[in-house]
């Protein structure tokens, strides 16, 4: 078994997520995030965790799997998603996925069609493409009509681009911006932060020890980082051959193909290199949005 350097669990990994946020001891760790991105309306006070697999009505549905999946004392549902790197249609995958507690719902019989909340929340490891000139580190999307009005509020998403999220520890103001900075920097703290001594944080900080895990845990943690080391460095690489290919082609011709093309490249590129380290043909689709048929001829 290797040495790990790192006194604290990566919580961007999925082994350190749902060790830190989808565990039954530790579920005060997820109310307390929630509780900070919630409105006041919905504050959560206690929460279950229901199966993170939901299956379609029949079998041409696709099958859909979320990281956390939990249901508030009030009904409320809550989707929680890590997402490391951007993939095509992102956005329509969160659609898709609300649709499952929604439709879960349905009361047989004679039923007046009255939903709870549906919440989706989606951690990112990267920025929309839309957002890039933003500076808001968290977006909130909800249904509005053509004055802007809130049409329906029981379905909302509510996204957090980490890397726009850049404050030092001595810069930390508010309790979420403290979140935000165990999401970012944990794994490469040693000790606990001045700014981090809330009650909340130090059960945080007793459940991410990576010395306190069992040789199991840690087994699994390592294989995790491993995967989410691999993807990073895959992702970080290709995305600057593939930004670099396409400025070259669009300075060479002067037109938006040769930027199309580059970013084309950088998909091919991207697979094959997941695919060389070993990661599932199901997955690199996922993340880069070609077909396992296009995957299986590199």
């Amino acid at each position: 078994m290797s040495a790990l350097k790192e006194r604290y669990v990566n919580p961007l990994t999925d082994f350190g997520f749902k060790k830190l946020f989808g565990t039954e001891p530790n579920k005060a760790l997820l109310i307390d995030f929630l509780n900070q991105i919630l409105p006041d309306v919905h504050q959560i006070q206690d929460l279950k965790y229901a199966q993170n697999e939901q299956l379609g009505q029949n079998d041409l549905d696709r099958k859909a799997i979320f990281d956390l999946y939990c249901v508030g004392a009030s009904g409320e549902r809550f989707i929680v998603e890590l997402q490391k790197a951007k993939q095509n249609y992102f956005k329509d995958r969160s659609i898709y996925y609300s649709s499952f507690p929604i439709q879960e719902q349905a009361q047989k019989g004679s039923w007046n069609y009255k939903l709870e909340p549906v919440y989706t929340v989606g951690i990112l490891d990267f920025v929309f493409d839309d957002h890039k000139e933003d500076a808001e580190v968290i977006h909130f999307v909800e249904l509005k009509n053509q004055r802007c009005e809130v049409f329906y509020d029981k379905l909302k998403f509510i996204y957090i681009e980490l890397p726009k999220f850049r404050k030092s520890e001595e810069e930390l103001e508010s309790h979420f911006d403290k979140w935000l900075f165990v999401f970012k920097h944990l794994s490469e703290l040693q000790n606990r932060p001045a700014k981090l001594q809330d009650k909340i944080f130090k059960k945080l900080f007793e459940s991410a020890e990576i010395a306190t895990f069992t040789p199991e845990e840690r087994m699994a943690y390592e294989e995790s980082l491993k995967y989410y080391r691999d993807l990073q460095n895959v992702v970080d690489t290709s995305r600057e051959e593939g930004r670099e290919e396409g400025r070259e082609e669009g300075r060479q011709e002067g037109r938006e193909e040769g930027r199309q093309e580059g970013r084309a490249e950088e998909k091919y590129d991207i697979a094959l290199k997941l695919k060389q380290v070993g990661m599932p043909t199901e997955k690199i689709a996922e993340i880069t949005g070609l077909t396992k048929e296009q995957i299986d001829r590199l």
